[in-house]
């Protein structure tokens, strides 16, 4: 598939397409849609940022508009990347009235979410563990659940969702379509998709291990002491958005504070801010209102703007695949971007285990063709 044209989609979709100016797919959007469009059972792969929402997002609205008495789950790690899906849904199915959606996340009051099920969305999007609560109370059904998606499955996994995901599993019929998205496809993965897919066809889209070609890496040396004045420096050599990572909440917090004292436009995002707080840092960050978001890892795959030019990893995460979806954040759909990482003495285990994942398949890094090079050697 080279152009959306080429597939045989239901007249609105096809037009809500148009305004949304889809034209050529990417990679994981030219394998997937066909395939998930045949009725097949789908694992798909592929690096954060190449456009996997659409992937699932067109096939299950097509589907929809041609069995009327039917829904989808599409289930989610995050309250924020279920914001996000919803949203495409909406932009979607702006010329098909009859496709409403609804969003179950934690953090947000159950009545509303019962409320709105009531009046019988044809796709539902959900954390596991909110709709654990829904289906315990019997405010959900899922008998008619036509298509099911598993997005970042790998990170429900890294979360602890499995003990909700086997749970939703008994709620759901034996007869339906999965779809399977992950940007990484560890054993545990594996093992979880054997359980809730049927003779899957499988596709991968570049190497999921590995950032896209069109972010820059670099890596500044600093110590503990200097890591706020060393982060200061690079906000005020760069231009544009910046996404800055922190370890912890607390940290988070610190870092936005000493960063507002300064007068940088500055907002925050971790698991202890409520979902109002949460809504409002994406959508100013997004709308352009705050130059910076500070975030934990929660941002690391639960948001998704175009316009971040810059990744700062003002701590280093805790496991190396996270690094590739915090970078991933810049860089997307085809645009470029910088990461760069504050490392310290205390952190050489750490860059050891990022360091050995990414040279498996990249030039030594950094100071490779494509990065920026660092001027001081990496500690030892």
């Amino acid at each position: 598939m080279h152009h959306f044209n080429e597939l045989q989609l239901p007249q609105p979709l096809k037009k809500a397409l148009e305004v949304m100016k889809f034209e050529k797919p990417t990679p994981i959007q030219a394998k997937a849609i066909p395939i998930a469009l045949s009725h097949r059972d789908l694992v798909g792969c592929a690096q954060t940022g190449t456009g996997k929402t659409a992937s699932f997002c067109i096939p299950v609205i097509t589907r929809l508009l041609r069995v009327p008495q039917k829904t989808a789950l599409i289930l989610v790690p995050t309250r924020e990347l279920g914001s996000q899906i919803l949203e495409v849904i909406k932009n979607l199915t702006a010329y098909c009235p009859e496709i409403k959606g609804t969003l179950l996340i934690g953090g947000m009051s159950m009545q509303p979410q019962v409320r709105s099920l009531g009046r019988k969305p044809r796709i539902i999007v959900a954390t596991p563990g909110r709709l654990v609560d829904h289906l315990k109370r019997g405010t959900v059904s899922l008998s008619p659940t036509e298509i099911l998606v598993l997005d970042e499955a790998d990170r429900m996994l890294d979360m602890g969702f499995a003990p909700q995901l086997n749970e939703i599993l008994r709620f759901l019929p034996k007869t339906r379509q999965t779809l399977f998205f992950s940007a990484t496809m560890p054993l545990d993965i594996e093992k979880l998709s054997a359980r809730f897919l049927k003779d899957p066809i499988r596709i991968t889209i570049g190497n999921i291990s590995q950032p896209v070609q069109k972010i820059q890496q670099s890596i500044i040396q600093t110590t503990a002491a200097k890591k706020n004045d060393t982060l200061m420096d690079q906000l005020n050599l760069r231009k544009g958005s910046v996404l800055v990572f922190a370890r912890t909440k607390s940290r988070t917090d610190r870092v936005a504070r000493y960063l507002e004292e300064y007068g940088h436009p500055v907002t925050r995002l971790h698991g202890g801010r409520t979902q109002g707080q949460r809504n409002s840092a994406v959508l100013g960050f997004k709308e352009g209102r705050f130059r910076i978001l500070v975030a934990t890892d929660i941002a690391a795959r639960g948001i998704d703007i175009s316009h971040i030019a810059h990744v700062i990893n003002y701590d280093l995460p805790q496991l190396p695949e996270d690094y590739i979806h915090r970078i991933g954040r810049t860089a997307r759909a085809g645009a470029e971007g910088q990461a760069v990482s504050l490392i310290t003495p205390e952190d050489r285990a750490q860059w050891k285990e990022i360091s050995q994942l990414l040279a498996a398949t990249t030039p030594p890094f950094p100071g490779s063709k494509g990065s920026i090079i660092q001027k001081r050697s990496l500690p030892r």
